[in-house]
């Protein structure tokens, strides 16, 4: 694998991520990102594939082409998290995080067995926007930047701290008059459309889209980017999404042994930081450090 392409999928590791850490935010452990990433992948295949009008008479597929599919795979993915997320939202702990991979295999069953779909083949030469890797990586840095940006608001807005008072007591938080159900619903829609939006830019950087790309071993990859970086702040799962993505490249001189050093260090990992690499607490103290040395 080349390093551009290494860096756009340690890019769409992080956007996946901060979709995983969203729920997180208001103690929701929802692991339903898979099922919303291959929604956008499928979309962008369909449309880009299916709809041929699309292509224009260009040699690349056209940019606002891959921006229309990625407005209509966050309408899709936000329709289908608000179609599920009210009553899905209701569990808490490990029964919303099983309730969630139901719906993700329930998902990648559909998309095995339907027609359209593909079925386990699933779909093949999806047209590419950019010649190479460089375009695909600064278009997703860029994706990623803006949202990085928007979660970094979130810290900042009533929204945000009501996600956080959520996670802290949802009791005391309701006591207090914030509207849980619908703070967390709109965790759930922000979560699904970061995952959709990601699923379309990896289904043109992939150039084949098919079930395997939504399952529970992505579920569980995703979970640990958030639980190694840390889900308390915004920088911690974009952290972990690129560490752990770069990490078996990496490894991959020293053979088949990576695979149990990648293990290691997602083991060792928690025990040394339960709360992630990247805790509030020591990016203040890395802020005072900082101030300290510029004196």
């Amino acid at each position: 694998m080349s390093g551009l392409s290494l860096l756009v999928q340690m890019g769409l590791a992080a956007l996946l991520a901060l979709s995983v850490s969203l729920p997180l935010r208001c103690g929701q452990l929802s692991l339903a990102t898979p099922g919303f990433y291959a929604i956008g992948g499928y979309v962008a295949a369909l449309l880009s594939t299916r709809w041929q009008a699309l292509g224009g008479a260009a040699a690349t597929y056209p940019l606002p082409s891959l921006l229309l599919e990625m407005g209509v795979a966050a309408l899709v993915a936000g329709a289908v998290a608000l179609l599920v997320g009210r009553p899905v939202l209701q569990l808490r702990g490990i029964y919303l995080a099983i309730a969630t991979i139901a719906l993700v295999e329930m998902l990648r069953v559909l998309n095995l067995n339907l027609e359209w779909s593909g079925g386990a083949v699933g779909i093949f030469a999806i047209p590419q926007p950019f010649a190479g890797p460089g375009g695909y990586l600064a278009f997703t840095v860029l994706l990623l930047a803006a949202w990085c940006w928007i979660c970094a608001r979130l810290d900042r807005m009533r929204l945000g701290r009501a996600m956080a008072a959520i996670r802290e007591d949802e009791l005391a938080a309701r006591c207090m008059g914030i509207a849980t159900t619908e703070v967390k619903l709109t965790a759930f829609v922000l979560s699904a459309v970061i995952a959709a939006l990601a699923g379309v830019v990896a289904a043109h950087f992939l150039n084949t889209w098919n079930a395997r790309q939504g399952s529970f071993d992505a579920s569980i990859t995703t979970l640990a980017f958030v639980v190694f970086g840390g889900s308390r702040t915004w920088l911690g799962p974009v952290v972990g999404g690129l560490v752990l993505t770069a990490l078996p490249e990496l490894l991959r001189p020293v053979g088949d042994l990576r695979l149990i050093v990648f293990g290691l260090v997602i083991l060792i990992g928690p025990a040394l930081f339960p709360q992630g690499l990247i805790t509030p607490e020591r990016l203040d103290w890395l802020g005072r450090a900082w101030k300290s040395q510029g004196r």
